[in-house]
């Protein structure tokens, strides 16, 4: 009843028909709900602590772009985004299936069913490690044939590569996420980051060359994974839940239908996601020159600010969103969505407007007067960015009511259209074609989550408006009416 009522109070934005409603909602809802006051903190706290990190990594990376050059920090750019592309294709993001199915264990007879899940979601993690690790080998020959990398450039990502073996963070993302541990997770990377920039002016004294720079940032991401991993371990500890090594994974698939469907069908979608967000820089590369992939890696550090904020709201809406789905309470998991959206939308905007006023000043005193060519690349690349966090909140809602499915397809055509275009237009444009290519997919991306989320409610309130009507019936029969 309490539902119905804050539903009737809050409106859902398309019934009510008013956007100033719409927005008068929010207000309301963050003044007089917990749990909304509550996910706004734990995304406060996840976006300060990513902003800090962004803001630090954005210092390594000036101290990197000025002491290597454009052409050689083109390299560098070149050899990360390498590493980071085998690893999202290969991994597969244990932590959505682990909060998928064990957000809702809460209860002590349960912990059983927890650890299983949790050996499985780390078994993945390790076993994808190593088939990245694999894969980064065998593929880097080729690509460096088809890029057209110095030799200089393969014996470094053959090193680099060497990463992709403690890329094991997807259990103990879930773990921290579940727990609500997000300060945690908001501000214990940013120890690591700070060892990063302190190696990172070392080697700007000194005059560095570009192993140095390789070296310093695979160390520190293995230093990440490690400090993740342990803030993991000593969480499930603190709630007593151990031996998860120990747990038998027999059967496991039977206590958890869909399992591996679920882990395939999310894996792939952010597959190819990030396939978007990773090689577009190895295109620009290709089809124009290193130094505009240099350019053009600049420009998304500054973006990366704002896909933090989707990224960090879809990290403590998931969890959530996946109990509300369970409970049945769809006029809540509605009006979470919503509320969530509205703000991201106005976040956007608001960093499109900053970002335009001071992009050129900031990439002077950065990376430097030499990447001023950067700065239109990084403006329109926030009009992209705030597309895409524009539907971060129906994604955690759909992926938690189970349509990974169709959010799969949605990111298929999306992703098509992002290769199409970025192809048919960085030759003539360079990097520029990559920015457009984003704002292309994000357009696709926005619109067809928020057909799909509508949908998906509204046939979750036919189904529960049936489920009622039959009950009715039932109970009338029974009377002999």
């Amino acid at each position: 009843m309490a539902v119905g009522n804050n539903a009737v109070r809050y409106g859902f934005a398309v019934k009510s028909g008013s956007i100033k409603q719409a927005i008068q909602s929010v207000g309301q809802a963050f003044r007089h709900e917990g749990g909304h006051r509550l996910r706004l903190a734990n995304i406060a706290h996840l976006l300060t602590g990513n902003v800090l990190g962004s803001l630090l990594g954005l210092v390594a990376f000036a101290l990197s772009a000025r002491a290597l050059g454009l052409e050689s920090y083109g390299q560098l750019a070149l050899v990360l985004t390498f590493t980071r592309v085998i690893e999202r294709i290969v991994s597969f993001q244990s932590w959505q299936p682990i909060i998928k199915y064990g957000a809702s264990l809460t209860k002590p007879e349960q912990r059983d069913d927890l650890r299983a899940i949790l050996k499985f979601g780390l078994l993945l993690d390790i076993g994808s490690a190593l088939c990245a690790w694999v894969v980064a080998l065998t593929l880097v020959f080729g690509a460096a044939w088809f890029l057209g990398w110095s030799e200089e450039t393969v014996r470094l990502l053959m090193l680099y590569s060497t990463v992709l073996l403690f890329q094991i963070s997807g259990m103990s993302t879930a773990v921290l996420r579940m727990a609500g541990k997000f300060r945690l997770l908001a501000y214990g990377q940013l120890v690591t980051t700070l060892l990063r920039v302190a190696l990172c002016w070392i080697g700007f004294m000194l005059g560095a060359g570009l192993i140095y720079f390789a070296l310093v940032w695979g160390v520190t991401q293995i230093l990440g994974s490690a400090t993740r991993f342990i803030l993991a371990i000593r969480t499930l500890r603190q709630q007593g839940v151990r031996g998860v090594l120990r747990a038998p994974m027999k059967g496991v698939t039977a206590r958890f239908p869909g399992l591996w469907n679920f882990a395939w069908s999310s894996n792939l979608s952010l597959t190819l996601r990030m396939s978007t967000q990773e090689v577009d820089t190895l295109l620009v590369g290709a089809l124009a020159d290193p130094a505009a992939a240099g350019l053009y890696h600049i420009a998304k550090r500054f973006g990366r600010f704002g896909q933090q904020v989707g990224v960090q709201a879809q990290a403590v809406l998931y969890p959530d969103v996946v109990r509300i789905w369970a409970s049945g309470r769809i006029d809540e998991l509605k009006r979470v969505v919503l509320h969530t959206e509205l703000v991201l939308l106005a976040f956007g905007i608001a960093a499109i407007l900053i970002l335009f006023v001071m992009i050129d000043p900031l990439i002077v005193w950065t990376a430097g007067r030499e990447f001023i060519g950067a700065a239109n690349l990084a403006v329109v690349q926030m009009v992209a960015v705030a597309l895409v966090i524009s539907g971060s909140a129906a994604r955690a809602a759909l992926l938690g009511m189970g349509r990974q499915r169709e959010v799969l397809r949605i990111v298929i055509v999306a992703t098509m259209a992002f290769h199409v275009t970025a192809v048919l237009l960085i030759p003539e444009i360079g990097p520029m074609g990559g920015s457009i290519a984003h704002i292309v997919l994000g357009i696709i991306w926005v619109v067809g989550l928020s057909i799909l989320f509508r949908q998906t409610i509204k046939a979750a309130g036919l189904s529960r408006e049936g489920s009622a009507s039959a009950l009715a019936c039932d109970l009338a029969v029974s009377k002999g009416i």
